[in-house]
């Protein structure tokens, strides 16, 4: 890509780039996504390898399915939508952990959630400070809160956990939640493999410096992850610190999944669901045939992720064989061989999975999400309310930064 000019840019090819791409066509404004990576889709990342089944690497969930755009994207592209409820909705298989204890650890959880909402409406303090003292079940709910937001409890705001409005509807797409998000892209104008270096909004035009060249622009649709706006600092010129230190309140938690083929499959009921470990925090969580396929799904969040991602892929496959010989046997591990895993937390263009805001740091998000100048609008699940974490949260913030970008130009007519 040689210099050049356009209406908008657009910063990032993820879910909300795209649905604002999307909005921006639909209105006839000429727009440009310019993608880092060689892919549309950002977090949302199906691969299809030796298995022969669509993986979902990122996304994977069509949470709040009843209200989530992308479902109605997914029944447009004729793909097929599983409404099977989510494993944690229902009993964990009795192995290591009886379903009298499961009762328990039910109405513990319950309890929890229970407690959040009041406390963050007086003060907003960590979500941990919501835990029963000495609660038999705190170490398994704090794995949960690793799996819901990517980090342990004490370090996320209690306002904002208990600001996620979620319907309860949970479904998936057989096909790839991110092939159904990278299809809603096609057609729009993208450079891939061309980052960003730099946003010059000092003059009448934006001048946005990437590593392809220069492109002149309006206005220009910010989607990058808060964990990258974070680190980059001297993003914009002139400076925004305001952008900067709301990314920081705001840093992605780690989630990452491990699939794993599984020969005699058939020994279990599809969609089972196993615990690694009922008695600590440091703990993954297995979904036994997804879809009814011969795979197990092994789900790590938290500080346990960051660890097995410093120590290697290797390190999760590890991890997962020594839970399932310990549940299921000793020669269960040769029924299993790794197929795929993506560490979010290396990944330079994301640095990690979804956001979760910093105790006393809730405001964050409306401070991201706000315009500047009718010419900078910021996009992105760390920019929605309610709706964060979420690749609908992406869809949602995305249209509404170019429907901003819209009215200024409309003002400015």
């Amino acid at each position: 890509m040689a210099n050049s000019d356009t209406e908008v840019v657009i910063v990032g090819g993820g879910a909300a780039g795209i649905a604002a791409g999307r909005r921006l066509a639909k209105a006839a404004i000429e727009c440009l996504v310019v993608e880092a990576r060689p892919r549309l889709g950002g977090r949302a990342w199906t691969v299809t390898g030796a298995s022969g089944f669509a993986l979902d690497l990122g996304c994977g969930w069509l949470h709040s399915a009843d209200r989530n755009p992308w479902a109605a994207a997914a029944l447009a592209q004729k793909r097929t939508i599983d409404k099977t409820p989510p494993p944690w909705d229902r009993p964990s298989l009795p192995i290591g952990f009886p379903l009298s204890e499961q009762e328990e650890f039910r109405k513990a959880l319950h309890g929890f959630f229970a407690r959040v909402g009041p406390a963050a409406k007086e003060t907003d303090i960590a979500a941990a400070a919501m835990l029963e003292p000495n609660g038999r079940w705190n170490n398994l709910i704090n794995a949960v809160g690793t799996y819901i937001s990517g980090a342990e409890l004490d370090r996320i705001s209690a306002r904002d956990f208990d600001a996620y409005d979620d319907s309860g509807v949970n479904w998936r797409v057989a096909q790839g939640y991110g092939a159904t998000i990278v299809a809603h892209g096609e057609g729009l104008p993208v450079v891939f493999d061309c980052p960003v270096l730099q946003i010059d909004h000092h003059g009448k035009r934006l001048k946005i410096e990437t590593a392809k060249g220069v492109i002149t622009a309006d206005q220009a649709i910010v989607t990058l992850p808060s964990a990258v706006l974070a680190d980059k600092e001297f993003l914009f010129t002139p400076a925004l610190p305001e952008k900067t230190e709301s990314a920081r309140g705001l840093p992605l938690g780690l989630a990452d999944k491990l699939f794993v083929s599984l020969e005699k499959a058939e020994e279990f009921e599809p969609e089972s669901h196993l615990f690694g470990r009922t008695d600590r925090i440091a703990t993954a969580t297995y979904n036994v045939r997804p879809f009814g396929r011969p795979l197990i799904e092994c789900y790590f969040g938290g500080q346990l992720a960051s660890e097995l991602e410093a120590e290697g892929e290797g390190a999760f496959f590890d991890f997962a064989v020594s839970d399932l010989a310990r549940l299921l046997g000793s020669d269960f591990p040769r029924r299993v061989k790794p197929l795929h895993i993506h560490r979010w937390g290396g990944d330079s263009f994301a640095r990690g999975s979804y956001s979760y805001a910093r105790p006393g740091m809730a405001d964050c998000r409306s401070k991201l999400a706000a315009l500047v100048d009718d010419r900078l609008f910021f996009a992105g699940e760390a920019c929605s309310p309610d709706n964060f974490s979420t690749a609908h949260g992406g869809w949602l913030t995305g249209v509404a930064a170019a429907d901003q970008a819209i009215a200024a130009r409309r003002r400015q007519r």
